[in-house]
């Protein structure tokens, strides 16, 4: 009986190594490498087990707690690059004669309230009012301060329920097709071309952020708007998704020039261009920095790796590789922001990401397109550390459980 146990359990130890070096395998195999012991066959063949539905699972799952956590230094980001281009977040009735003329001496405006070290507030009835230019964001810690003073915390979480709509579909495409395009461009470059192998990651992550952003973009472009503008109606419910893509193809109806319903669809994909040259290039560097980091991490582990160490080597390289990519790609993201809350349906319609980015530099110089670049780089690293790491531990589990199966 005991043998028997022995070798039950000698056997499930096995199936653990073997499981676990043929996730290595998958992540630290480069076939430019000299090395007989090591080519693409287990790559592709462990790649294999694991269908499309599996992985978009597992991002799908990723994407749930990365923009749940992450969401807060979003809004952020997004409320100081508003702000540059010239959103104001002052309530209209903080003018004392619009105040007085609309609602009359005794009203009182919570929504107006000013910090207790603020020493220009005024008293209006029995609540502490600031002047217009207090509600102006100074930085990141500023925002956060404001934002729950003035708002609320729960407007922190202001666009989750569109970043998780936004999510899934975006990382059910985006983490499966860059396996599937890494796994193709690796084999295709190992036999045809093995030095342009170092640059699949860089493909593969740029095409399979094109085609996420395309198909998910009018999310893209609800989330910012509903977390660059500050709902004044307190009374009233904010609106969601559907209502701010219904208002964004309403202002453009209505326009004078805009009747063609083609081109008032065409709305919905208003700054996609300045999208593109954000995600495209971001991806690029991401997975280009991401996969030699985490390869070299695990091949320090060995044949000692498992799920903890497969999670610890995906979450380092993920923050290391997102925290760099988001710092060297805010301009083309603080474009993004200001292309995507342009009210003006015909002059959104007709910039372009070079020209805005031309207006940003005149406005602000070096320091405009970079607004907002802590919170962004705060928001990137540990998002990408967790969607990656996340995705990765799962798919080991699942690579696991398949071949002890």
């Amino acid at each position: 009986m005991i043998n028997n146990n022995n070798n039950n359990n000698l056997f499930m130890s096995s199936l653990d190594r073997d499981a676990t070096h043929e996730y290595e395998l998958e992540l630290i195999s480069d076939s430019s490498s000299s090395s007989n012991m090591i080519v693409p066959t287990p790559l592709k063949s462990s790649n294999d087990k694991l269908g499309l539905s599996e992985r978009a699972l597992s991002a799908a799952g990723a994407a749930v707690l990365s923009a749940i956590i992450v969401n807060p230094l979003d809004v952020v980001k997004t409320r100081l690059q508003a702000q540059a281009a010239g959103v104001a977040y002052s309530h209209p009735m903080t003018n004392h004669t619009s105040r007085m003329a609309v609602f009359g001496p005794n009203m009182m405006f919570a929504d107006l309230r000013c910090s207790p070290t603020c020493t220009r507030a005024g008293v209006h009835g029995t609540v502490s009012i600031c002047p217009p230019d207090c509600f102006e964001y100074k930085g990141t810690l500023d925002v956060f301060c404001k934002i729950i003073r003035q708002e609320g915390v729960a407007r922190l979480w202001r666009g989750t329920n569109a970043g998780l709509a936004l999510a899934i579909p975006t990382v059910g495409i985006y983490l499966p097709c860059y396996d599937i395009f890494r796994n193709w461009f690796e084999e295709f470059a190992a036999q045809n071309a093995p030095s342009m192998t170092p640059y699949a990651p860089l493909l593969a992550g740029s095409l399979s952020r094109s085609l996420a952003c395309t198909t998910c973009y009018p999310i893209e472009l609800a989330r910012t708007r509903m977390q660059a503008f500050k709902d004044f109606n307190s009374g009233k419910k904010s609106p969601g998704v559907w209502k701010t893509l219904v208002d964004v193809l309403s202002s453009v109806k209505t326009s004078e020039n805009m009747k063609n319903n083609v081109q008032s669809y065409r709305a919905l994909w208003t700054g996609l261009g300045a999208q593109l040259a954000r995600d495209v290039p971001f991806s690029a560097i991401c997975w280009s920095t991401l996969e030699p980091v985490r390869r070299r991490l695990l091949s320090l582990v060995g044949d000692e790796a498992n799920a903890v160490s497969v999670l610890g080597a995906n979450f380092s390289a993920g923050f290391v590789a997102g925290s760099l990519a988001a710092a060297a790609t805010c301009p083309l993201d603080v474009a993004k922001t200001r292309r995507q809350i342009e009210k003006d349906p015909i002059r959104a319609l007709r910039m372009t990401t070079r020209q805005t980015l031309m207006e940003v530099w005149r406005d602000g110089g070096t320091r405009g397109l970079f607004t907002g670049v802590g919170p962004r780089v705060g928001r990137a690293g540990p998002s990408v550390g967790i969607v990656v790491s996340f995705y990765e531990v799962v798919k080991y589990a699942l690579h696991r459980q398949q071949h002890a199966t």
